[in-house]
């Protein structure tokens, strides 16, 4: 198992790097606080397409949403609330990484086509998942293959499920 290599926040260079090596990229954040709150600003800077969507999912604990591929799509996901555990898997190269991001790992996980993809929720509250991808969901014909969260060899989401 491996663990996702680390770049700068040049999205744009992390982007190319993760879809020309076909791998996962985490791209660290940074925290700005003051006596307001905190802020984790200018993510997905340089990679936002006209032919893409940004969404929000929430993920209640002991959740496990896995697995899934997109054809085309690459997936941005900053974890905004809580913690995930990110699976990523390619069945080409037998290829296997994992990640928890969130509130005590902010940044960007870039997820380029044809990897299979998941998460979990880490610890006892949801989590908060805010992600961009590169395509527009289309109902007719989703980009989109799934599999069940327990078919990868060897990876263990490490939550109860169900």
């Amino acid at each position: 198992m491996q663990t996702p290599r680390t770049m700068t926040s040049d999205f744009q260079a992390a982007h190319a790097a993760a879809k020309l090596n076909n791998e996962p990229i985490f791209v660290p954040a940074s925290i700005h606080a003051d006596d307001r709150g905190w802020s984790i600003m200018n993510q997905f800077k340089g990679v936002l397409s006209p032919d893409g969507q940004i969404n929000f999912s929430v993920m209640y604990p002991n959740v496990i949403k896995a697995w899934h591929r997109h054809r085309k799509q690459t997936d941005f996901w900053l974890c905004v609330h809580g913690n995930i555990k990110v699976g990523i898997h390619d069945e080409k190269s037998s290829g296997t990484w994992m990640a928890v991001i969130g509130e005590k790992r902010p940044g960007v996980m870039i997820i380029p086509p044809h990897l299979w993809h998941g998460a979990a929720t880490i610890g006892s509250e949801s989590a908060g998942l805010l992600y961009f991808v590169t395509q527009s969901y289309n109902p007719v014909t989703p980009d989109e293959d799934r599999r069940a969260h327990d078919s990868v060899a060897g990876f263990r989401w490490g939550v109860r499920h169900g």
